[in-house]
């Protein structure tokens, strides 16, 4: 009996029975046609060989795990190119799993756990994706683990063991849109509240400049060099109180835990935004360490039943997954401050950390005494989290709550101010122009109660900018220069540095803070994406541009702003198509706006780039 070690990639149809009782002759046409022209030549180009064909179903051998896992990649993405314009209910989509492992030869044939293995992850794919298991990720390199994200150990049938599955992300699959064939005509869709709020920015619109600005601002801090990666970070905590609207305190511990910890200057610490991604599952910590380049992890969990409150902590090795540390700390909801505070002092302590006398005066800084106003505040940021104008009104109401009982608590002031930006870019204003100058007072506000604080800065930064006037602009460049100041590792601060600075001209530099800020924080939000396609549309590289935006889509769906572009991209690269599918979506989505509502309330004003938007918007199809 001969045996050998393999790479083995298992395919399938979805759905293929319930499509050859209904049109028995076009489905099988259709599967030999993307056989023979996709299937069977991406394995051949990936120097693959087919095992066999099984009626809706295939087996292909590959000598490198690399090459199997680039083929299902590639075929995924033919398919999903294949069926662009194919009516729904006739799309053929399949599920394809890989493996590494042991098989037994016998001919031409190959049998065993390592093809039973493959063929049951191709059955936990989604249709349109593939499941990998452990032994092939670990062989695929960076670039392609990057596609891909950790499910866990699954148990698979007629398998002894459960084995750890990794899926291809939706974005890992670079797919175009669907082209529509029912476009609508623009203004027919409801939306005139939208367009009407947005023209209530008129009197803010800068002068036509003649020339790009004279001052071109350039990165106002080098990058971070020491260490290379995100040293710690803070996996979201898990709520264990019986009360599931008691998820916010969980949220709002592993929030509290981030901030102080980004204080001290002798730890790098990676953004919750970073581990979001994590709350829920299983968490794979030193593969998870590798992903993010950190050393440490602190987990852990709260309880709250009535007034009693229990955290528990933990600090993980990240190289091997072992505890360093582990406690329970028990107390009342009136402790809360007390035991956030025991369990910074652990950490501290466990690794060594030495604190300045002004880092332990901005420990100390809690923004407020007043554990009431703290826990509105983190009610609020759960409200705030779900980025919808019903949800920004709650979140609106519990902030000025929570300044009812302490006026001087910083954070809601900040908060507030972000709400105020976010509506006015969304149309959810009904005073742009007031909401927007009330943005600055209130972030002015916040920042001159706490002037240490770097979240404070950014938020400030970003309202200025929403000036939208030249000198508005270099203030919250300035802004946001501070707040990386005060914290060198600050991801955002670095993106919406980025933000500013493709806004006054300088793509060059804004590219390289947005990447910055992505390094600090690989598991980095749709809006850097977003960003960084920006950067790349100004300089008409929109190839380039078109695979940020469309990656930010499929992060954020509803984020309007990404579609106008992502339209624009589309646009002036040619794919017509495509632009005008996003045009409907947007519609659809309630959109009834034009290019000048666009542009008045987004972050460009460069004459230069200001007229390529314009130029793509239009080719779009949007109305002046």
């Amino acid at each position: 009996m001969e045996r050998k070690l393999t790479s083995i990639l298992a395919a399938d149809v979805v759905g293929y029975s319930r499509m050859m009782e209904s049109a028995e002759v076009e489905t099988l046409a259709a599967l030999k046609a993307h056989r023979a022209e996709l299937f069977d030549a991406q394995v051949q180009e990936h120097n693959g060989r087919i095992i066999k064909l099984m009626g809706d179903g295939a087996l292909a051998e590959f000598g490198s795990v690399v090459d199997a896992v680039a083929c299902g990649v590639a075929i995924q993405e033919g398919m999903a190119e294949r069926n662009r314009q194919v009516p729904e209910e006739r799309k053929l989509r399949l599920r394809i799993g890989v493996h590494l492992g042991d098989v037994i030869v016998e001919g031409d044939d190959l049998y065993g756990d390592g093809v039973n293995i493959a063929a049951r992850l191709e059955s936990l794919a989604e249709p349109g994706g593939m499941c990998i298991s452990r032994p092939a990720y670990d062989q695929i390199g960076a670039g392609l683990q990057s596609r891909f994200q950790n499910l866990g150990e699954r148990p698979l049938k007629n398998i002894s063991r459960p084995l750890q599955v990794y899926a291809l992300l939706p974005e890992g699959v670079k797919a175009k849109p669907a082209a529509r064939r029912d476009r609508l005509p623009m203004g027919k869709l409801a939306g005139a509240a939208v367009i009407a709020a947005l023209l209530g920015l008129g009197a803010l619109i800068w002068p036509q400049m003649s020339e790009r600005m004279a001052e071109s601002p350039s990165l106002p801090v080098s990058p971070p060099s020491a260490p290379e990666g995100p040293a710690l970070a803070v996996l979201p905590f898990e709520n264990l109180s019986e009360e599931a609207e008691q998820e916010y305190f969980a949220d709002g511990m592993t929030e509290d835990l981030v901030t102080d910890l980004s204080k001290i200057s002798s730890i790098s610490v990676l953004g919750r935004t970073a581990t979001a991604g994590f709350k829920g599952k299983q968490v794979d910590i030193p593969l998870a360490g590798q992903e993010l380049g950190v050393r440490y992890f602190i987990s852990g969990s709260v309880r709250k039943a009535g007034e009693r409150l229990r955290i528990n902590a933990q600090l993980i090795d990240a190289q091997n997954g072992n505890q360093i540390w582990a406690e329970r700390y028990d107390g009342t909801q009136d402790d809360v401050f007390l035991l956030q505070d025991e369990v910074l002092e652990k950490i501290v302590s466990s690794l060594s950390l030495k604190l300045s006398e002004e880092e332990r005066e901005r420990l100390a800084r809690r923004g407020t005494k007043s554990t009431a106003a703290h826990d509105l505040y983190l009610q609020g940021l759960y409200h705030e989290s779900a980025f919808n104008q019903q949800e920004n009104r709650t979140a609106m109401a519990l902030y000025r709550q929570a300044l009812s009982i302490d006026p001087d608590y910083p954070l809601p002031y900040a908060r507030m101010s972000n709400i105020l930006q976010l509506d006015a870019r969304n149309g959810w204003s009904e005073d742009v122009e007031g909401d927007l100058k009330q943005a600055v007072a209130l972030a002015e506000k916040a920042v001159a109660l706490d002037p240490l604080n770097p979240v404070l800065h950014w938020s400030l930064g970003r309202s200025q900018a929403r000036l939208r006037t030249p000198e508005a602009l270099q203030q919250g460049i300035q802004s946001v220069k501070r707040a990386i100041e005060l914290d060198p590792d600050y991801a955002d601060a670095y993106a919406i540095l980025g933000v500013l600075y493709v806004g006054s001209g300088n793509a060059e530099d804004a590219k390289r803070s947005i990447e910055t800020a992505m390094r600090l924080n690989p598991n980095y939000p749709f809006w850097y994406l977003f960003m960084r396609g920006t950067t790349h549309y100004v300089v008409e590289d929109y190839e380039a541009a078109i695979a940020d935006f469309e990656a930010a889509a499929e992060k954020s769906p509803t984020a309007q702003f990404v579609r106008f572009w992502l339209a624009a991209a589309y646009a002036q690269a040619g794919r017509m198509e495509d632009a005008e599918w996003q045009v409907d979506e947007l519609m659809i989505m309630g959109f009834d706006g034009s290019v000048s509502t666009i542009v008045e309330t987004g972050h460009i004003l460069d004459p230069d780039y200001l007229a390529l938007e314009k130029e793509g918007l239009r080719k779009a199809g949007f109305p002046d």
